[in-house]
């Protein structure tokens, strides 16, 4: 019974583990992803994600000596740079685990921006 238990969990999926560290404002604005329901981020990376895939990141932004801890799903994936974006993934904030307080601090950090046609690494 221990063995079958044992067996079960190195079956279970771990969550990848994405750090980004975000310093200026303008970089902020082309990650950041407000349509996203709960809000999201995009993160450049070439690891292999799959749609859905849960992940956990470790957020440094801007100024703040304070890491976010987050937990999201895998939105969609960008593969190797095409049109001129970088490859990476689309993650949805989980509404909770870090989600709603990394939502809520970027968007206090990006303030009227959010409204900036500029283009971002997203649309």
């Amino acid at each position: 019974m221990a063995e079958d238990l044992a067996e079960n969990t190195n079956n279970i999926p771990k969550p990848g583990v994405l750090s980004l560290a975000i310093k200026e404002k303008v970089a902020l604005y082309a990650a950041y992803m407000p349509y996203v329901k709960g809000g999201g981020l995009f993160i450049p990376t070439n690891k292999p994600f799959k749609i859905g895939e849960e992940v956990f990141m470790l957020l440094s932004l801007i100024d703040d000596p304070m890491k976010l801890k987050v937990v999201g799903h895998v939105v969609w994936v960008t593969p190797a740079a095409q049109a001129g974006r970088p490859q990476g993934v689309g993650v949805q904030f989980s509404d909770k685990d870090g989600g709603i307080e990394a939502k809520n601090k970027i968007e206090g950090l990006l303030g009227s921006a959010l409204k900036s046609s500029r283009a971002t690494h997203t649309m």
